[in-house]
C-alpha cells in the first residue's frame, strides 16, 4: 500500500478501504488453498476497475478417493457448460487451450454466481475464467488458475486478461 500510495497520491484517502478488501482477498485465498493471489485495483476515469488471479493445486480425485484423468480432454469433458435463458444470466463455456512451453490445458470462462465466501449460500455475480493445468510427473494433480473480476461490462476485455496472465504460466 505504501508503494502504490506513493505512485497515485489521490488514493490515500481510501487506503484503509483498499488494505480491508486486500487482506480480505488474501484471507480468502487462503482459506481455498490457493498457493498465489495477485490482485488488481485501479481507477479509470472515476470507474473503479478490480480483478483476481489465484493459482491453486487440485488433487485430481473424486469424493469416493478415486483418481480422476489429468488430461485436459477428459477434464472438459467434466466440466458443466452453462447456458443463459435469457440476456444478463450467468453462463460458461467450456473448451481447451494451449499454454506456451506447458501444453494443453482444460478451460470454462463466463459471467458465473460465486459463493461470497466457502459454505455461504450468497453469490456475488462475477466474470471468471478457470484453467486446470495438468502437473507433469503426476497422474493426481492439476494447477487451476484462476481470474475473476466483478465488473461484468468488461467481460470479454477481462476474459482476454485473464488468458494473457495465463499464458505466462511455466512449471519451474
Amino acid at each position: 500500500m505504501d508503494e502504490r500510495v506513493k505512485e497515485t497520491p489521490e488514493i490515500a484517502p481510501y487506503r484503509a478501504e483498499l488494505s480491508t478488501m486486500l487482506r480480505k482477498m488474501a484471507k480468502d485465498a487462503y482459506d481455498s488453498g490457493a498457493i498465489y493471489l495477485g490482485c488488481m485495483a485501479e481507477n479509470f476515469d472515476g470507474v473503479p476497475l478490480s480483478a483476481t488471479v489465484t493459482v491453486t493445486v487440485l488433487g485430481a480425485k473424486n469424493k469416493q478417493g478415486v483418481a480422476l484423468s489429468t488430461d485436459p480432454r477428459a477434464i472438459a469433458e467434466n466440466l458443466r457448460t452453462i447456458t443463459p435463458r435469457r440476456d444478463g444470466d450467468a453462463w460458461r463455456k467450456v473448451t481447451t487451450v494451449d499454454i506456451p512451453d506447458v501444453g494443453a490445458a482444460a478451460r470454462t470462462y463466463g459471467v458465473e454466481d460465486v459463493p461470497v465466501a466457502q459454505g455461504d449460500s450468497r453469490t456475488l455475480r462475477m466474470v471468471l475464467t478457470q484453467t486446470y493445468i495438468p502437473v507433469p510427473g503426476t497422474t493426481d494433480q492439476v494447477v487451476l488458475v484462476s481470474g475473476a473480476s466483478p465488473v461484468l461490462d468488461l467481460a470479454e476485455a477481462f476474459h482476454d486478461i485473464f488468458d494473457a496472465v495465463t499464458s505466462t504460466f511455466r512449471f519451474v
